[in-house]
């Protein structure tokens, strides 16, 4: 059994997401700087802390929740952002985890494509993105991660019965089957780790309890 598949998909998912959103807001709602080929710049000062930035951030979540579950896109949209914001950093963290949360509800919602879109398009027009750092609203949900262990996984898929069947190591960025991940516990290679009995079968799970974002209970 080969273990390691790389986990592309999971970690630069939001490069594919953030390329479908940009093509969609040069299409229909304004246009953006672009390369001396024609195409669209991936990055540009005039997408942070505004308009683009709250509809980039709303959208990727959304995608991550279609794509793979709700508490994965959040624990991946605030990994993103980063590990324990500075004081200076501290608002525009709370407007990216704002976005973040409200794209997770409208993944809920709509289907990826111009569906979504012109719903968090709609959304922004209202008033419900957060386009400015200075806004007063605070998220309410979970904070900074401030730090993370030697080893991490995450549940990214599940099976019709809710049983976990993938996992993604964040560290390494690999992809592991149920069966790939309970052999890597065996040998050793994930310490923070172990293997439950059940009737449906054995199921790995995490030994940690401090770190609040790691969803294998």
């Amino acid at each position: 059994m080969k273990l390691g598949r790389i986990g592309i998909k999971v970690w630069d998912l939001r490069f594919d997401a953030r390329d479908e959103l940009y093509l969609m807001i040069d299409k229909h709602y304004k246009k953006l700087p672009r390369n001396s080929d024609g195409t669209i710049k991936d990055e540009h000062p005039s997408y942070n802390d505004n308009d683009i930035d709250a509809l980039r951030h709303s959208y990727v979540s959304a995608v991550y929740v279609l794509e793979f579950s709700e508490n994965t896109a959040e624990f991946l949209g605030r990994l993103q952002e980063g590990l324990d914001p500075r004081e200076e950093e501290i608002k525009s963290f709370n407007m990216d985890l704002w976005n973040n949360a409200l794209g997770r509800q409208y993944g809920k919602k709509h289907k990826r494509g111009e569906d979504l879109f012109f719903a968090l398009l709609k959304a922004l027009k209202n008033g419900e993105l957060i386009i400015t750092p200075q806004d007063s609203r605070k998220y309410k949900g979970a904070k900074a991660i401030k730090r993370l262990p030697k080893s991490l996984v995450i549940k990214i898929q599940e099976n019709i019965t809710g049983a976990n069947i993938e996992f993604f190591d964040v560290r390494n960025k690999i992809v592991m089957n149920k069966e790939e991940f309970i052999t890597a516990i065996k040998v050793g290679n994930y310490p923070g780790y172990a293997i439950k009995k059940h009737v449906s079968g054995d199921y790995p799970y995490s030994t940690r309890d401090r770190f609040s974002f790691n969803n294998l209970g």
